[in-house]
């Protein structure tokens, strides 16, 4: 199990080093205006579906259907040709209608914005169909316990970004964003070429081929199934990607604020998104197939062992997180970001931002590895009420907290969201259950440990920022 949680960890570390390296660079030539507006806005849509199907819905009910079905070939090519098809249609919606794709994302933005920023929507759009013939290959790989390729793969997508920074030096604002759009989109087509690489190096490239030869012949037998698929797929979506819309909430809401609002959620969202990809989603990721046999198998004894393992492995390595990022998170940002056009002013707006986020940190994380044990026992439509209970609860905090507080009132209300999905996930997997996990010598341990950490983190903040100095 940790070996394949490192290799995720490791392959995730990787990009996210370049992520932070693509953001600094972007940081520093367009800063926190409009232009930035602009491109995380065009880049939210796709990298939002990019979240949902790489980050758990597909793969969540893809590999348990996919396990039990007694034509796998066909079964796969059913699911990629369906899936494939509604996306490439919706790409092309996008691209004849880029300004209405533009408003539902910005709807406060005005209509000349919304004209200049069009454009790059369409662009960026054409990333989604690559990403899910990405997230598709990839879910086989998993199956077969290959996690490496899929990890290391992002990286791809932040190798070319920064060439299109570096390509686009002394370029106008406005050339930057559409070299990055057109990076976007060659990001997601070198991704899936190692993926195809990969398929082929495993010997897969016959099962995939076969299902498409046949697909044709034998589709009715595998009609249950891909009926049962369709079914379960639409609630684990929506199940699993709270934090995903609640993030595309965040940015629609701060489209009303003022100029550099976008910006300062995008870049503090980066930042929280480490922690979370790093330790909670590369631990999802490795953990849920064998999960998923186990409980197939009727062994929920083995399953809770495993379940138990990474509870603690998380549990630990979130909570340090935490603590670090929201005490040293004007550090953080100061460091990461605060150069070329990106200010003082800047950092202070994006540092109260990534707080708020922090302190969801812990139960987003956690709330991911409960989930696993819903969706292996196919209880997806249990975590699509989940989800739904949560983010209603997020729009209602954001609505209260928007006027006072603005971009880091939508931080705190996404994260109090986030409190509301992990209790009724815990409730869901069973209070009892999680309340034996709990009853060990290493709660103490976490606690203690999560005390002397922010002590000696508070004695010496002022010595790590002359450090950084």
């Amino acid at each position: 199990m940790f070996k394949a949680i490192f290799t995720n960890s490791f392959g995730i570390l990787f990009s996210r080093v370049l992520g932070f390296l693509r953001d600094l660079m972007t940081a520093s030539a367009l800063g926190a205006n409009i232009y930035s507006d602009i491109f995380f806005i065009a880049f939210k849509l796709p990298n939002l579906f990019r979240r949902i199907f790489a980050e758990g819905a597909f793969t969540q009910v893809f590999i348990p259907a996919y396990a039990k079905s007694k034509h796998r070939a066909v079964f796969l090519a059913h699911i990629f040709i369906i899936f494939i098809s509604i996306i490439v249609i919706l790409s092309l919606l996008v691209t004849i209608l880029p300004n209405i794709a533009t408003q539902v994302m910005a709807f406060g933005f005005s209509d000349e914005i919304v004209e200049l920023a069009s454009p790059f929507v369409a662009i960026n759009f054409w990333y989604l169909p690559f990403i899910f013939a990405v997230t598709f290959l990839g879910s086989i790989l998993q199956y077969k316990r290959h996690f490496a390729t899929t990890a290391f793969s992002t990286a791809l997508l932040n190798i070319s970004l920064i060439l299109a920074l570096l390509l686009s030096k002394d370029k106008t604002q406005c050339e930057i964003v559409y070299y990055l759009s057109f990076g976007v989109v060659a990001g997601g087509a070198m991704q899936l070429a190692v993926h195809i690489i990969a398929i082929q190096k495993l010997g897969l490239l016959k099962l995939v081929y076969g299902g498409f030869r046949y697909l044709k012949i034998k589709s009715k037998k595998i009609a249950i199934e891909t009926d049962k698929f369709k079914k379960q797929f639409f609630p684990a979506m929506w199940g699993n990607s709270t934090s995903q819309v609640s993030a595309f909430l965040d940015t629609w809401l701060a489209s009303f604020l003022s100029a550099g609002s976008i910006s300062y959620l995008y870049y503090s969202n980066r930042i929280f998104q480490l922690p979370l990809a790093l330790f909670a989603i590369a631990t999802s990721i490795a953990l849920f197939p064998s999960i998923a046999r186990y409980i197939k198998n009727q062994d929920e004894e083995k399953a809770m062992a495993y379940l138990k393992k990474a509870f603690w492995f998380l549990a630990f390595l979130l909570t340090v997180s935490t603590i670090g990022g929201y005490i040293l998170a004007n550090e953080i940002v100061w460091g990461l970001f605060e150069r070329g056009a990106f200010t003082e002013a800047d950092t202070q707006k994006t540092m109260v931002v990534l707080q708020m986020y922090m302190i969801g940190l812990l139960p987003f994380g956690l709330q991911k590895l409960f989930l696993l044990w819903l969706y292996a026992k196919e209880q997806q439509l249990i975590a699509a009420k989940i989800a739904t209970i949560s983010l209603g609860s997020n729009i209602i905090f954001s609505l209260l907290f928007i006027v006072p507080f603005g971009a880091s009132g939508l931080a705190l209300a996404g994260t109090l969201g986030g409190f509301v999905g992990f209790f009724l996930t815990i409730r869901a997997f069973g209070a009892k259950n999680f309340f034996d996990i709990l009853h060990s010598k290493k709660s103490i341990y976490l606690i203690v440990g999560s005390i002397l950490f922010t002590i000696l983190l508070l004695i010496f903040k002022d010595f790590i920022t002359r450090l950084l100095s």
